[in-house]
């Protein structure tokens, strides 16, 4: 049987069971790979990419012992929008102005008028 990856795909995250080397993922059951917004939809500065490593860290301890599988993927990734809507809501994370399309997927922006 094949190696075949296990990915979750959400707007903002994308997980692989691989390791990246040299630019490439190869494939690695024992091993997660998150990729954060892949579009850059958002300004990302290192604190707030900290806080969604630490909060995927922690998502994937919380399997730890378990099967992983497509369900449990989609819940983390699921977990991990949540975690960067409220970053985006609690204003340390910001829409990217030099984005392709912006279409404001996790709500309008927020300015100091309506908060």
């Amino acid at each position: 049987m094949p190696d075949t990856f296990l990915k979750s795909t959400t707007r903002h995250v994308r997980l692989f069971t691989a390791k990246v080397e040299e630019d490439n993922l190869i494939f690695d059951e024992d091993h997660l790979t998150l990729d954060l917004d892949p579009d850059n939809e958002f300004v990302w500065t290192e604190e707030v990419v900290e806080k969604v490593q630490k909060r995927f860290k922690e998502l994937v301890e919380s399997q730890s012992g378990q099967e992983l599988n497509d369900y449990s993927l989609r819940k983390i990734g699921s977990e991990l929008e949540g975690t960067i809507r409220k970053l985006l809501q609690a204003g340390e994370l910001s829409y990217n102005p030099d984005c392709r399309v912006l279409n404001y997927s996790m709500g309008l922006p927020r300015t100091p008028d309506l908060l």
